[in-house]
Protein backbone atom coordinates (compact mmCIF):
# COMPACT_ATOMS: atom_id res chain seq x y z
CA UNK A 1 0.00 0.00 0.00
CA UNK A 2 1.14 4.01 -0.32
CA UNK A 3 -0.76 7.16 0.11
CA UNK A 4 -0.37 10.55 -1.11
CA UNK A 5 0.50 13.21 1.17
CA UNK A 6 -1.40 16.96 -0.39
CA UNK A 7 0.46 19.62 1.86
CA UNK A 8 0.06 23.04 1.74
CA UNK A 9 1.42 25.46 -0.62
CA UNK A 10 4.20 27.03 1.40
CA UNK A 11 4.58 23.88 3.48
CA UNK A 12 7.45 21.24 2.25
CA UNK A 13 7.24 17.75 2.16
CA UNK A 14 9.97 16.69 4.41
CA UNK A 15 11.67 13.32 4.13
CA UNK A 16 8.96 10.77 2.10
CA UNK A 17 9.24 7.11 3.22
CA UNK A 18 10.12 4.38 0.82
CA UNK A 19 6.07 3.25 0.97
CA UNK A 20 4.92 6.97 0.78
CA UNK A 21 4.36 9.83 -2.16
CA UNK A 22 4.77 13.48 -1.23
CA UNK A 23 3.33 15.68 -3.58
CA UNK A 24 2.64 19.89 -2.15
CA UNK A 25 0.71 21.96 -4.47
CA UNK A 26 -2.37 21.53 -6.46
CA UNK A 27 -2.68 19.80 -9.87
CA UNK A 28 -4.01 22.99 -12.20
CA UNK A 29 -3.74 24.44 -15.52
CA UNK A 30 -0.99 26.61 -15.22
CA UNK A 31 0.37 25.23 -11.69
CA UNK A 32 3.49 23.45 -10.41
CA UNK A 33 2.96 20.51 -8.05
CA UNK A 34 6.20 19.75 -5.87
CA UNK A 35 6.80 16.11 -4.96
CA UNK A 36 9.18 13.84 -2.94
CA UNK A 37 9.84 10.35 -3.29
CA UNK A 38 11.88 7.84 -1.84
CA UNK A 39 16.08 8.69 -2.83
CA UNK A 40 16.67 6.56 -5.67
CA UNK A 41 13.16 6.46 -7.47
CA UNK A 42 12.37 6.87 -10.92
CA UNK A 43 9.51 9.31 -11.46
CA UNK A 44 7.46 9.79 -14.85
CA UNK A 45 4.82 12.21 -15.86
CA UNK A 46 2.90 10.86 -18.61
CA UNK A 47 5.91 8.79 -19.66
CA UNK A 48 8.30 11.81 -19.45
CA UNK A 49 10.93 11.04 -16.98
CA UNK A 50 11.70 13.46 -14.58
CA UNK A 51 14.73 14.91 -12.29
CA UNK A 52 15.08 13.85 -8.60
CA UNK A 53 17.31 15.72 -6.42
CA UNK A 54 19.57 13.26 -4.23
CA UNK A 55 16.69 13.31 -1.83
CA UNK A 56 13.99 12.75 -4.31
CA UNK A 57 12.34 16.26 -4.64
CA UNK A 58 11.05 17.19 -7.94
CA UNK A 59 8.78 18.99 -9.82
CA UNK A 60 6.29 18.69 -12.22
CA UNK A 61 4.18 21.90 -13.98
CA UNK A 62 1.01 21.80 -16.10
CA UNK A 63 0.33 24.02 -19.31
CA UNK A 64 -2.66 26.65 -19.68
CA UNK A 65 -4.78 24.62 -21.91
CA UNK A 66 -3.66 21.20 -19.60
CA UNK A 67 -5.95 18.03 -20.29
CA UNK A 68 -7.77 16.78 -17.52
CA UNK A 69 -5.91 14.19 -16.56
CA UNK A 70 -1.87 13.37 -15.95
CA UNK A 71 -0.77 9.80 -14.71
CA UNK A 72 2.21 10.16 -12.35
CA UNK A 73 4.45 7.07 -11.93
CA UNK A 74 7.29 6.12 -9.18
CA UNK A 75 9.33 3.17 -9.41
CA UNK A 76 11.08 2.71 -6.17
CA UNK A 77 14.37 1.60 -5.47
CA UNK A 78 12.68 -2.12 -4.37
CA UNK A 79 11.53 -2.21 -7.68
CA UNK A 80 7.72 -1.75 -6.51
CA UNK A 81 5.58 1.13 -9.11
CA UNK A 82 3.45 3.53 -7.33
CA UNK A 83 1.03 5.09 -10.05
CA UNK A 84 -1.43 8.42 -9.10
CA UNK A 85 -3.84 9.92 -11.53
CA UNK A 86 -3.72 13.26 -11.18
CA UNK A 87 -7.55 15.66 -12.03
CA UNK A 88 -6.14 18.91 -13.41
CA UNK A 89 -8.42 21.37 -12.42
CA UNK A 90 -9.78 23.11 -15.59
CA UNK A 91 -9.43 27.55 -15.35
CA UNK A 92 -11.62 30.09 -17.02
CA UNK A 93 -9.59 32.88 -18.76
CA UNK A 94 -10.06 36.74 -19.66
CA UNK A 95 -10.59 36.82 -23.77
CA UNK A 96 -10.79 40.54 -25.48
CA UNK A 97 -12.30 40.43 -28.94
CA UNK A 98 -11.45 44.17 -30.84
CA UNK A 99 -12.40 44.26 -34.00
CA UNK A 100 -11.95 46.83 -36.66
CA UNK A 101 -8.67 47.20 -36.33
CA UNK A 102 -5.97 47.99 -39.48
CA UNK A 103 -4.85 45.11 -40.86
CA UNK A 104 -0.93 46.53 -40.43
CA UNK A 105 -1.57 47.04 -36.80
CA UNK A 106 -2.57 43.38 -36.45
CA UNK A 107 0.31 41.39 -37.97
CA UNK A 108 2.94 44.29 -38.75
CA UNK A 109 5.80 41.51 -40.02
CA UNK A 110 8.47 41.90 -42.38
CA UNK A 111 10.91 38.96 -43.54
CA UNK A 112 13.73 40.89 -41.65
CA UNK A 113 11.02 40.91 -38.25
CA UNK A 114 10.61 37.66 -38.59
CA UNK A 115 14.02 36.30 -39.14
CA UNK A 116 14.40 38.40 -35.63
CA UNK A 117 11.14 36.86 -34.08
CA UNK A 118 12.05 33.25 -35.02
CA UNK A 119 16.49 33.95 -33.56
CA UNK A 120 14.81 35.00 -30.07
CA UNK A 121 12.62 32.23 -29.75
CA UNK A 122 15.25 29.27 -30.72
CA UNK A 123 17.11 31.53 -27.31
CA UNK A 124 14.23 31.58 -25.16
CA UNK A 125 13.56 27.56 -25.71
CA UNK A 126 17.09 27.08 -25.52
CA UNK A 127 17.14 28.75 -21.74
CA UNK A 128 13.76 26.94 -21.24
CA UNK A 129 15.15 23.37 -22.66
CA UNK A 130 17.62 23.16 -19.29
CA UNK A 131 17.41 20.04 -16.91
CA UNK A 132 19.89 21.54 -14.22
CA UNK A 133 20.47 20.09 -11.05
CA UNK A 134 20.20 23.51 -9.09
CA UNK A 135 17.62 23.60 -6.19
CA UNK A 136 16.23 27.10 -5.93
CA UNK A 137 12.95 25.85 -7.84
CA UNK A 138 12.18 24.48 -4.09
CA UNK A 139 12.41 27.69 -2.12
CA UNK A 140 9.11 30.18 -1.11
CA UNK A 141 9.13 32.48 -4.45
CA UNK A 142 9.37 36.36 -3.97
CA UNK A 143 7.85 39.00 -5.93
CA UNK A 144 10.26 40.26 -8.48
CA UNK A 145 9.27 43.97 -8.61
CA UNK A 146 5.82 45.60 -6.39
CA UNK A 147 3.18 47.75 -8.21
CA UNK A 148 -0.55 47.47 -10.03
CA UNK A 149 -1.02 44.35 -11.74
CA UNK A 150 -1.45 45.11 -15.10
CA UNK A 151 -1.58 41.91 -17.04
CA UNK A 152 -2.42 38.47 -15.90
CA UNK A 153 -1.75 35.06 -16.77
CA UNK A 154 -3.71 33.00 -19.69
CA UNK A 155 -5.60 36.09 -20.89
CA UNK A 156 -5.80 36.44 -24.57
CA UNK A 157 -6.89 39.03 -27.26
CA UNK A 158 -8.80 37.78 -30.71
CA UNK A 159 -7.79 40.74 -32.74
CA UNK A 160 -10.11 41.10 -36.12
CA UNK A 161 -11.22 37.71 -35.16
CA UNK A 162 -7.79 35.98 -35.30
CA UNK A 163 -6.46 35.13 -31.98
CA UNK A 164 -3.32 35.89 -30.65
CA UNK A 165 -1.26 33.90 -27.88
CA UNK A 166 -2.35 33.96 -24.52
CA UNK A 167 -0.58 35.83 -21.84
CA UNK A 168 1.76 33.38 -20.37
CA UNK A 169 2.95 35.31 -17.26
CA UNK A 170 1.89 38.45 -14.76
CA UNK A 171 2.53 42.22 -15.80
CA UNK A 172 3.49 44.37 -13.10
CA UNK A 173 3.43 48.35 -13.56
CA UNK A 174 6.02 49.90 -11.99
CA UNK A 175 8.12 53.12 -12.91
CA UNK A 176 11.09 53.13 -15.00
CA UNK A 177 14.29 52.28 -13.70
CA UNK A 178 12.78 50.20 -10.37
CA UNK A 179 14.80 47.38 -9.46
CA UNK A 180 14.35 43.71 -10.33
CA UNK A 181 14.67 41.13 -8.11
CA UNK A 182 14.94 37.63 -8.85
CA UNK A 183 12.20 35.36 -8.08
CA UNK A 184 14.54 32.45 -6.47
CA UNK A 185 17.76 31.27 -6.49
CA UNK A 186 19.50 30.46 -9.71
CA UNK A 187 21.79 30.50 -12.74
CA UNK A 188 21.04 33.37 -15.51
CA UNK A 189 20.61 31.02 -18.72
CA UNK A 190 19.82 34.50 -20.78
CA UNK A 191 20.84 38.05 -20.81
CA UNK A 192 19.99 39.86 -23.67
CA UNK A 193 19.15 43.54 -24.00
CA UNK A 194 17.19 44.02 -27.75
CA UNK A 195 14.71 40.89 -28.22
CA UNK A 196 11.84 41.67 -30.76
CA UNK A 197 9.22 41.45 -28.65
CA UNK A 198 10.25 41.47 -25.20
CA UNK A 199 12.99 44.20 -25.09
CA UNK A 200 15.80 43.75 -22.16
CA UNK A 201 15.05 40.03 -21.52
CA UNK A 202 16.79 38.10 -18.23
CA UNK A 203 15.84 34.07 -18.27
CA UNK A 204 17.14 31.98 -14.51
CA UNK A 205 17.62 28.41 -14.28
CA UNK A 206 16.41 27.12 -11.29
CA UNK A 207 16.91 23.67 -11.47
CA UNK A 208 14.69 20.77 -12.88
CA UNK A 209 12.97 22.45 -15.35
CA UNK A 210 12.07 25.26 -14.01
CA UNK A 211 13.12 28.88 -15.00
CA UNK A 212 11.54 32.39 -14.86
CA UNK A 213 11.53 35.39 -17.51
CA UNK A 214 12.03 38.94 -16.58
CA UNK A 215 11.18 41.22 -20.26
CA UNK A 216 10.83 44.60 -21.28
CA UNK A 217 13.97 45.48 -18.72
CA UNK A 218 15.46 48.86 -19.67
CA UNK A 219 18.74 47.70 -18.01
CA UNK A 220 20.11 44.06 -18.02
CA UNK A 221 22.73 43.75 -15.19
CA UNK A 222 23.35 40.24 -15.39
CA UNK A 223 25.42 38.30 -17.52
CA UNK A 224 25.00 34.45 -18.39
CA UNK A 225 26.31 31.78 -16.21
CA UNK A 226 26.00 34.46 -13.58
CA UNK A 227 24.46 32.38 -10.13
CA UNK A 228 22.18 34.93 -7.92
CA UNK A 229 20.41 34.64 -5.25
CA UNK A 230 16.09 35.23 -3.96
CA UNK A 231 16.19 39.06 -4.71
CA UNK A 232 19.60 39.69 -6.32
CA UNK A 233 18.78 42.65 -8.90
CA UNK A 234 18.65 41.60 -12.29
CA UNK A 235 17.81 45.20 -13.74
CA UNK A 236 15.42 47.68 -14.09
CA UNK A 237 12.07 47.85 -15.05
CA UNK A 238 11.25 49.63 -18.59
CA UNK A 239 9.49 49.57 -21.71
CA UNK A 240 11.68 47.71 -24.37
CA UNK A 241 10.42 45.70 -27.23
CA UNK A 242 6.97 45.69 -28.11
CA UNK A 243 5.62 47.74 -24.36
CA UNK A 244 3.57 50.26 -24.65
CA UNK A 245 4.63 51.55 -20.80
CA UNK A 246 7.18 50.80 -18.10
CA UNK A 247 6.16 47.31 -16.44
CA UNK A 248 7.90 44.02 -15.76
CA UNK A 249 6.32 40.76 -17.40
CA UNK A 250 7.01 37.49 -15.02
CA UNK A 251 7.21 34.59 -16.99
CA UNK A 252 7.62 31.03 -15.18
CA UNK A 253 8.34 27.79 -16.96
CA UNK A 254 8.39 24.37 -16.71
CA UNK A 255 10.61 23.62 -19.84
CA UNK A 256 7.88 24.89 -22.73
CA UNK A 257 5.35 24.82 -20.43
CA UNK A 258 4.41 28.52 -19.31
CA UNK A 259 2.68 28.25 -15.53
CA UNK A 260 1.23 30.98 -13.82
CA UNK A 261 3.14 33.17 -11.45
CA UNK A 262 0.45 34.45 -9.55
CA UNK A 263 0.17 30.42 -8.02
CA UNK A 264 3.22 30.86 -6.36
CA UNK A 265 3.77 33.79 -4.90
CA UNK A 266 1.93 35.06 -1.86
CA UNK A 267 -0.27 38.69 -2.36
CA UNK A 268 1.28 41.45 -3.70
CA UNK A 269 3.07 43.78 -0.84
CA UNK A 270 2.99 46.90 -0.37
CA UNK A 271 5.39 49.23 -3.01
Amino acid sequence: MWRVVLLGLLGWAGTAPADELALRGEPIQGGLLFGQAAPGSVVRLDERALRLSADGRFVLGFGRDAPGFAELEVRLPDGRILRRTLAVAARDYEVQRIDGLPPAQVTPRTPEQIARIEADAQLLDEARGRNSALLGFTEPVAWPVTGRISGIYGSQRILNGEPRSPHRGVDVAAPAGTPVGAMASGVVSLAETGMYFTGGTVMVDHGHGVHSLYSHLAEVQVTPGQSIGQGEILGTVGATGRATGPHLHWGVYWFGEAVDPALLVGPMPDS
